[in-house]
């Protein structure tokens, strides 16, 4: 009698403590996106009544820079096991050049040094591209991220470029690739210290709260409430991740697409439009009386 008084226990815990999916929520995403030209994916996450909305949310989506919270991690998993010192110097080489886009790290002189942390810095606050491959290879690779993200029980996000056995992957999604669950789920981890540490978990979180691309996602969250976030956008993909610690109920969200028709770079993207939109529709349905 007492085993099946515990095991009635057991089953009344579970199903208090598992995620509801919010189906009031889900019809105002539903029909913010329908029209969309293109692949999209949603997932989010309410922290406070573990309520869920995921649509499309196991569909694998090119990373593009949001590739960089792996990189982060692996990085952090080399500082944590003093393997790499945080505030150690770093000697810039011309074979560490990238020449795509407008990174300041390319543009530093052959055997200028730089500390780790602001390398890091360079790499999440404005995406820059040299120096998240030099964070990778200092990481241990693709491969060493890999493991690490599938020993977390990551399946789907994985590191491509420069990734021994990934190039057919990298050929399909590029640099990186997820699912819109499994880096809102990853994102969470950090927020709550458990990925690693809570003492890495700390610094990730603040090291992803200091964005300078901070115009779609971030830009419908009032100023004064802290956000943790990463964005990614190539030519048909544009994505973004993001944690918003509001007061009154705090949520996670992730919007992917792909195969995007609308390729353009000004402020009228199509997928960047939906975005700010998702934002501030969010931002409203978790504290209607922020107004």
């Amino acid at each position: 009698m007492r085993l099946i008084f515990c095991f009635i226990l057991l089953l009344c815990c579970l199903k208090s403590t598992a995620q509801k999916k919010d189906r009031k929520l889900e019809a105002q995403i539903l029909n913010l996106i329908s029209g969309f030209h293109g692949d999209i994916g949603v997932y989010i996450h309410d922290l406070k009544r573990n309520k869920f909305v995921a649509i499309n949310a196991d569909t694998i989506f090119p990373t593009a820079s949001i590739v960089k919270i792996p990189i982060l991690i692996g990085v952090m998993d080399k500082i944590q096991k003093g393997e790499l010192n945080y505030h150690q110097r770093l000697t810039y080489t011309d074979s560490l050049f990238y020449d795509e886009g407008d990174d300041i790290l390319s543009n530093f002189k052959s055997v200028a040094t730089i500390e780790l942390s602001k390398v890091i810095m360079l790499m999440l606050t404005i995406s820059d591209n040299c120096a998240s491959l030099w964070l990778q290879g200092l990481s241990g690779g693709g491969v060493r991220i890999n493991q690490i993200l599938d020993s977390l029980g990551f399946k789907s996000t994985r590191v491509n470029s420069r990734t021994p056995g990934r190039e057919s992957y990298r050929a399909e999604y590029g640099w990186g690739q997820t699912t819109p669950q499994e880096i809102a789920t990853l994102m969470e981890k950090i927020a709550h210290g458990e990925i690693l540490s809570k003492n890495s978990g700390e610094k990730m979180l603040r090291l992803l709260g200091r964005q300078y691309w901070d115009e779609e996602a971030i830009s419908q969250i009032p100023a004064g409430v802290f956000v943790a976030d990463k964005n990614g956008a190539v030519d048909a993909s544009r994505n973004e991740v993001i944690y918003v610690n509001s007061k009154n109920n705090p949520y996670i969200f992730s919007i992917f697409t792909k195969n995007n028709i609308d390729t353009s770079w000004e402020p009228d993207n199509e997928a960047w439009v939906l975005t700010r939109k998702l934002s501030a529709l969010l931002w409203k349905y978790y504290n209607p009386k922020s107004e």
